[in-house]
């Protein structure tokens, strides 16, 4: 058993080195609860994106966003941005009001209205504007750590990550995570391993955490062997499985058997997701109703007819979930095949991109402003 070194993001320590990855209208507050949980609240667990416009307004579905549980230690805050000023304000706002304890920024995420704005995995091409925005996020954050999530680049003929880990280190950046995807790539094909390892060459200075594929601890385990990388995100692997933070840390601590309930134990969780949104949205109809994206998730690999499937995903409330719930074969264990891909798949997409933006990567006399940011946070 190889042993590895806890990471560290500023002055905190992650033991084992495992982030949640934040991920749009799933990593919220009640998402991060039963990933703690399960992990007995070991690891990083990072909210889902906050735009930067929409913090410095204060909008209102923004600033339940960045509600933390009491229990949540260090705080973790994923800023979006395309403006260095409006990403520096918010940031202020963080320190000034102690909303948060570390800043992740997004330059990783490759949907079409975010990267049409020059946001997300879009940005690190155009370099100038990348360092603006670090040097504004991290000359504001006092003390916190700012570190940054990003893609290989926006295709494999505009690939920016090496040149953006250079940039982040020189502007102060705590620590680099790589998705070994392009944008183009979205979540298709096979994520390049490789990418991670030589980024961690390019960037020694500073923690680099890899990011996709990981399925399982044991690929987290075969990640950090095989790039040395300091430190794994884990995204669609947990979709349906908060548990594997769980594994994670059975993995990394070599402390005994990776979970596998049984559908009666996988019902329970469920129950306790809805309910956990209910009580943070503050209405019950709701929190189930936005459980039903997860619903598919849960029960992957399970015999469970396509008609049940369907009455579960237009549950409306928790005595509706538990019914339908009940009338399955409970006492299914769990699947073989079930810990494998979940979550979105394709590729080979066109990336939407202002006009212009793969022009020059050191021209940015057209580049968005303020009036390009987002409105609004999560999914």
């Amino acid at each position: 058993m190889t042993a590895f070194s806890p990471l560290a993001i500023g002055p905190h320590i992650v033991q084992p080195p495992v982030v949640l990855a934040p991920m749009a209208g799933i990593t919220n507050a009640p998402f991060r609860t039963l990933c703690r949980e399960f992990s007995g609240g070991k690891g990083l667990f990072v909210s889902e994106m906050i735009t930067t416009r929409a913090l410095v307004e204060r909008n209102e579905k923004t600033m339940q966003l960045i509600h933390f549980d009491e229990t949540e230690k260090p705080r973790s805050i994923q800023l979006y941005g395309v403006d260095p000023v409006t990403v520096g304000k918010a940031v202020r706002m963080i320190v000034d009001e102690d909303l948060a304890d570390h800043i992740d920024l997004n330059f990783g995420c490759p949907v079409p209205k975010v990267t049409r704005k020059g946001g997300g995995s879009a940005l690190p091409f155009k370099r100038p504007l990348l360092r603006a925005i670090l040097h504004e996020a991290v000359g504001n954050a006092g003390d916190l750590p700012v570190t940054m999530k990003m893609r290989k680049g926006i295709d494999d003929d505009h690939i920016t990550y090496l040149d953006a880990g250079r940039i982040a280190v020189e502007e102060g950046v705590t620590a680099i995570a790589l998705h070994g995807r392009t944008a183009a790539q979205h979540y298709g094909g096979t994520a390049d391993w490789d990418a991670i390892a030589r980024l961690k060459e390019h960037v020694p200075e500073i923690p680099v955490l890899g990011n996709g594929d990981i399925w399982s601890a044991d690929d987290a385990l075969r990640m950090m062997r095989e790039t040395g990388c300091d430190g794994v995100v884990v995204g669609r692997g947990c979709l349906g499985r908060p548990w594997l933070f769980g594994d994670l840390v059975a993995g990394f601590e070599d402390t005994g058997a990776y979970a596998t309930p049984g559908l009666r134990q996988v019902a329970d969780v469920m129950v306790r997701h809805a309910t956990l949104l209910g009580e943070w949205i503050g209405d019950e109809t709701r929190g189930v109703i936005d459980f039903r994206k997860h619903v598919a998730w849960y029960l992957k690999g399970f015999a469970v007819g396509s008609e049940m499937r369907k009455k579960l995903a237009v549950s409306s409330s928790l005595d509706e979930l538990r019914a339908h719930l009940s009338e399955l074969d409970l006492d299914q264990p769990w699947p073989a095949g079930a810990d494998g891909p979940r979550g979105r798949t394709s590729g080979n997409n066109r990336v939407v991109l202002p006009d212009g933006w793969l022009k020059d990567p050191y021209d940015c006399s057209a580049v968005v402003g303020s009036d390009a940011e987002l409105d609004t946070s999560g999914g």
